[in-house]
């Protein structure tokens, strides 16, 4: 017999997990106690919703679940954030959350999680694929592998189990399950689409953040190329191809490329959507003369197609990876016509006494090793990133453009440096993510993530407060009246930072900076001070 804290950590063991996030609390210290006798290191984060970021992060890179714990009450409601985001991410996270004791449900109780208190089992489940609270011990076993197979199979996502603490110490027969292998599935429409593709005059691929999560980069390209087919990304699908591929046009949406909006006014015949919802945050300025004539929409969940667009539309379910490589087996030999695309538009930058944003993100590209793997927290500064940063390896840029927490990139850069040490991990962030979610650059500090943060700097909540001016002529609660000296800020915490004005600056200090995190496995800062009065390529949203 077992006590069920230490089941857990022996599946946290069995997985491959080196890393837990959370805070700790008295309803999760058994969890606690058990990770003592393992080789595990318990992430003490500064937030639990960080914690749940940072977790989501680890499984990107890891492809193993995340583990994000808090204790009951507020522990847990502060993790509600980050289920929500790992939900649209489509990231494999387990929360587990505490409750004082399943004997005394009912009685007055602190941080009460139960139905007669703080019900986190039904807060969790609009934000996750599975949320239940284990109150017996012989129901772990069942429960727990309900919840992993939610977590990894279908549309990957986050699970809650709240486990009160009495639970948590009871014994019962131990197990051990393994992470259920994927089986795809894959849609009897992709046979239709060959022919339809040979035909074709006019396709094209609009790249959603699906790609990213099926890791279909090879896919992808192998049918762009076959076809001829040129490829479109949406804000979240940044990454998903080479900006430099002769195929790409750059992106549609906010921080979308002129050559994307010319081609789809060209009329497509045929277009093929690629694990997208397509939001008002990847189809703003989509015009009715941009509507393809056919679309062929691929996606696990069928929810949001056909419901964005007025096209004939198809739905291709299943799973993405296995789909397109069914579709490229089914492919007739010999390869279309090289199709030819307009050359890159470079839109002109206004030279102002402060930097720009755009010269930032150069500044970057020109900077960093091409294999940098960036995450763009949300807000202007990734739209720039979107429309500005070139991408040479697929799998190299991650954004969420559906739920948008601000200080996500934060905690999934932090998370992503601990799984893969190995790898450059750069997280573009802003002072407004920063406020919210800064302190976690001393969780990067105390556990050797060596990120390196960029932080655009200019005063305000850009997208807010640019927004509100488009809408209204002039904006509240937008802009700091004492901005934030993020090198300061950084330096109380013990990392290196450096404050830049001009292009040449940031190069330098990026410069200087990955010498830094080479020779100290430290995280470093980069306050880039940019004009508050330059307009983000957010603004076509309506």
């Amino acid at each position: 017999m077992k006590k069920l804290a230490s089941i857990l950590t022996d599946h946290f063991v069995h997985w491959g997990i080196t890393h837990v996030f959370g805070i700790p609390g008295k309803a999760i210290s058994p969890i606690l106690f058990e990770l003592l006798n393992t080789d595990i290191e318990f992430v003490l984060s500064k937030h639990e919703g960080a914690a749940g970021f940072e977790a989501a992060g680890y499984a990107m890179m890891k492809d193993v679940p995340g583990v994000a714990i808090g204790t009951s009450g507020p522990g847990g409601t502060n993790l509600l954030t980050a289920a929500g985001q790992a939900k649209a991410f489509h990231t494999p996270l387990l929360i587990i959350t505490g409750h004082p004791s399943m004997k005394d449900t009912g009685k007055g109780q602190g941080q009460d999680s139960s139905m007669f208190g703080t019900d986190l089992c039904r807060m969790f489940e609009p934000v996750t694929k599975f949320s239940v609270r284990v109150e017996h011990a012989e129901r772990l076993a069942p429960l727990l592998a309900h919840a992993l197979e939610k977590a990894v199979t279908g549309v990957q996502g986050p699970v809650h189990l709240s486990i009160p603490f009495d639970i948590l110490l009871e014994e019962t027969e131990p197990f051990l399950l393994d992470i259920p292998v994927r089986t795809p599935v894959i849609s009897p429409e992709i046979y239709n689409l060959p022919p339809l593709l040979e035909k074709a005059e006019k396709p094209v691929l609009f790249l959603g953040k699906g790609v990213h999560a099926s890791r279909s980069y090879e896919e992808v390209r192998e049918v762009a190329e076959r076809w001829q087919i040129p490829v479109i990304t949406t804000p979240g699908g940044k990454g998903c191809f080479r900006s430099d591929h002769p195929l790409s046009l750059g992106g549609f949406g906010l921080g979308g490329t002129e050559e994307a909006a010319a081609y789809l006014k060209q009329k497509t015949d045929l277009m093929l959507v690629l694990g997208t919802r397509l939001s008002d945050m990847s189809i703003p300025g989509f015009t009715e003369d941009m509507t393809p004539e056919r679309l062929f929409h691929f996606d696990h969940d069928p929810t949001f197609i056909g419901k964005s667009l007025n096209s004939e539309t198809t739905a291709v379910l299943g799973d993405l990876k296995a789909n397109l490589q069914s579709l490229i087996a089914a492919a007739p030999p010999g390869k279309k016509e090289t199709r030819t695309l307009p050359a890159r538009i470079q839109p002109a930058v206004a030279e102002t006494e402060l930097m720009s944003a755009v010269k930032v993100i150069e500044a970057m590209r020109d900077s960093l090793p091409d294999e940098a793997v960036l995450f763009g927290d949300d807000g202007s500064h990734s739209f720039y990133g979107i429309r500005h940063f070139d991408v040479r390896y697929p799998g190299t840029y991650f954004f969420d453009d559906i739920f948008g927490a601000m200080g996500n990139g934060i905690g999934y850069s932090i998370g992503a440096s601990l799984a893969v040490p190995d790898r450059t991990i750069v997280c573009l962030t802003g002072d407004g993510c920063m406020f919210m979610h800064g302190t976690e650059i001393s969780t990067a500090y105390n556990y050797n993530a060596p990120v390196l943060f960029i932080m655009m700097n200019n005063g305000r909540l850009d997208m807010v407060e640019k927004g509100m001016r488009k809408m209204i002529g002039t904006s509240i609660g937008g802009v700091y009246d004492t901005p934030l000296d993020g090198a300061a800020f950084a330096r109380s915490m013990g990392l290196e930072a450096h404050t830049c004005y001009n292009k040449k600056e940031v190069e330098e200090a990026i410069r200087i900076s990955l010498q830094t995190i080479k020779e100290t496995n430290k995280p470093v800062v980069i306050d880039a001070i940019v004009d508050g009065n330059e307009i983000p390529p957010t603004m076509g949203r309506q």
